[in-house]
């Protein structure tokens, strides 16, 4: 299927101008229609002659996600005063498009999805909050998914060190049902890392290259001018993970 994309010239403004007003409001559309309908056919068309032809569609977007890190960032004190009080730097709080090679999960050059962070620190480097957008496929949560090889060492340090205060977070009410999945992964190792010897139920855990938790959000509710109220909330029940692995 193929969606046209012919209406999206003007829509930065739109984006700028909606979330001025939903800042007064109280109520904040996240994700633009059209930057889920550029999403929609970078998936489809992901090759580099596309989106060479496709640039005014992709600025919109990038517009889109730094509006997106900087309202997250503007409402961050209602559930870690740490990301509120930290300085933003926008159009680096989100991920890019190009794969490196290294990176890439399967052939795809470019990525069809977008991470935007609200952190205290470095993405690649300290726990922080996040959404993920990608059509059909919308959550957020906290994590360090991708980490450097230092931060990595530390998050197994820390699960080593202190498995009582997880098994805590993991097993409180709110956020055991705030997160059904607990602590989920996007790469697993076959065994457990080099010099870890584990037993119990953390092993999963020293398993995974990087680990956070999520709750899915519906497309509709994305763009909806009251999500902003369940991804605070979402955070707020997140921030218990964050303040864990908070070194």
């Amino acid at each position: 299927m193929t969606v046209s994309l012919t209406c999206l010239v003007g829509s930065a403004i739109r984006t700028q101008t909606r979330l001025k007003v939903s800042r007064e409001t109280g109520g904040c559309q996240m994700v633009e229609p059209e930057t889920f309908a550029f999403l929609t056919e970078l998936a489809l068309n992901n090759r580099k002659a596309w989106l060479d032809d496709h640039r005014t569609e992709r600025d919109d977007a990038l517009r889109n996600f730094t509006g997106i890190a900087i309202t997250l960032h503007d409402y961050a004190d209602r559930f870690d005063h740490s990301v509120a009080t930290t300085r933003i730097k926008p159009k680096q709080s989100f991920t890019k498009f190009f794969q490196e090679p290294r990176d890439r999960i399967g052939r795809a050059m470019y990525r069809a999805d977008v991470d935007v962070f609200a952190n205290a620190g470095d993405p690649a480097e300290d726990f922080g909050y996040y959404l993920h957008i990608e059509p059909g496929n919308c959550y957020a949560g906290a994590a360090l998914f991708q980490p450097s090889k230092d931060a990595l060492a530390r998050l197994r340090n820390r699960l080593l060190d202190d498995p009582a205060g997880l098994k805590d977070v993991l097993d409180d009410p709110e956020f055991s049902k705030r997160f059904p999945e607990g602590l989920v992964t996007r790469k697993a190792l076959d065994a457990l890392p080099e010099g870890f010897k584990v037993r119990g139920p953390t092993v999963p855990y020293f398993k995974m290259v990087g680990l956070g938790c999520r709750a899915s959000l519906p497309d509709t509710d994305m763009l909806d001018d009251q999500v902003i109220d369940e991804l605070i909330d979402i955070f707020r029940v997140a921030s218990q993970l964050v303040r864990y692995f908070d070194w």
